[in-house]
This record gives structure tokens, sequence and C-alpha cells, in this order.
């Protein structure tokens, strides 16, 4: 079956800690340590399920002052998930284009705000990027190559009165479509993690900046 935004539909309902601010990041041929290995992080922990993720992520916030952030990685098939509850390290430059050298990376975040994004790297190279409340604005080094598969995961590719009510659950099927990793409710309850957390490019002791989830 093809990847839509329908087959995601019980992101929030199953998960709404995770829902309200996000990040994850799926690197092929990584294993969980090497990913962290790869972020500077470091492992402090393994818990399971992704509920067990919220608690500590939120408490590194306050621990360090938003210097470091809190992750988890699993595998899945042949690929590294990494989860950031309210956490975006899966969105700077300075840590994806790195990350994904010699790879395929894909991410996707959002926050409270509903600010979100959406990146697609191959090599270091930026293939894709979007906001997926926007999703007819995009850019990269191949914007357009994906617009057919965009408009049948999910994604209203319209300028005006586009419809925004699955755009979410549309980047979770377009990450399906680009990785071939399919998310389940019971494998994000049962995966898991391997934990640490990771210096934040950046950012500064003196520079007391707010969460990006709020």
């Amino acid at each position: 079956m093809s990847a839509t935004a329908s087959g995601y539909a019980w992101l929030t309902d199953r998960f709404p800690g995770l829902m309200e601010a996000y990040c994850l990041t799926l690197v092929e041929g990584l294993t969980p340590r090497k990913l962290l290995d790869r972020l500077g992080a470091r492992q402090e922990s393994r818990v399971r399920g992704t509920a067990e993720l919220l608690e500590p992520a939120y408490d590194a916030w306050e621990d360090h002052d938003g210097e470091r952030s809190f992750v988890g990685v699993t595998a899945v098939g042949d690929w590294a998930l990494a989860v950031e509850p309210n956490g975006y390290l899966g969105t700077l430059d300075e840590v994806i284009v790195p990350l994904s050298r010699g790879t395929r990376l894909v991410s996707h975040f959002r926050n409270v705000n509903a600010v979100d994004h959406f990146f697609w790297l191959d090599d270091g190279v930026l293939r894709l990027h979007f906001e997926p409340l926007f999703p007819a604005h995009r850019d990269g080094s191949d914007p357009d190559g994906l617009v057919q598969v965009m408009r049948q995961v999910g994604f209203d590719l319209s300028d005006d009165d586009a419809d925004y009510t699955v755009h979410t659950e549309a980047a979770f099927a377009l990450a399906e479509h680009l990785t071939g990793v399919r998310l389940t409710p019971q494998f994000l309850e049962s995966a898991t993690y391997v934990c640490g957390t990771a210096p934040v490019p950046g950012r500064q002791a003196a520079v007391r900046e707010s969460p990006p989830a709020g």
C-alpha cells in the first residue's frame, strides 16, 4: 500500500504528547550508537516506548539551559530513527548536512506554535525542504521532483485556500515514501531507544533563549 496521510491518522490520539512538539530524523545505514556518536551525544540511558522519551527531553532543556538536546535513537530496518520531543537538532544545517554525508537523511519537525519543516538530504546535498503548512513553497536542489508524490500522500499544494488538516500526517507519509520506513503505533510503543544529550550548535551559555516549543 502506498503511503498516505490517512495511514497516520492515529498520531494525535495515540501520541498526543509527542505531537505537541517533535523532530524525527531518519538516517540510512547507521546504528543508533553511531548516530549518537555523530551528534556528539553522551549516551545516558535506555528506555522502551516513545512516551518514555517525553519527560527526560523536557527535563534536559531545564538542566542544560537549552545548550544540549535530548534524543532517543532506535533501529528500524536499515535506518536509525532519532526522536526528539521538544527538540530541533534535525532541522539544523550544522547537524543534518554532516549527518547525511555518504547516506540519506529525512527529517521533519513541528512545534506548539505550528512552525514546521521537512528535509530530505542525500550525501550532504539538500534535495528538498519545505514547511508542511506551506507545501507550495519549496527549495533545495530538486524542489519539484516529488510534487506528484506530495499530492498523493495528502499535501494540498494550492497557494490559496489550501487544506491544512492533515499536513503533519502527510509529512510522516512522505518520509515513509522516501525511506520505506512505515512507523506504526505498535512500533513506537515497543521500540527500545538508546538515549543521550547532544550539544546544540551555536547555542551559547550567555544567551538564554526559550525552547522552540514554548
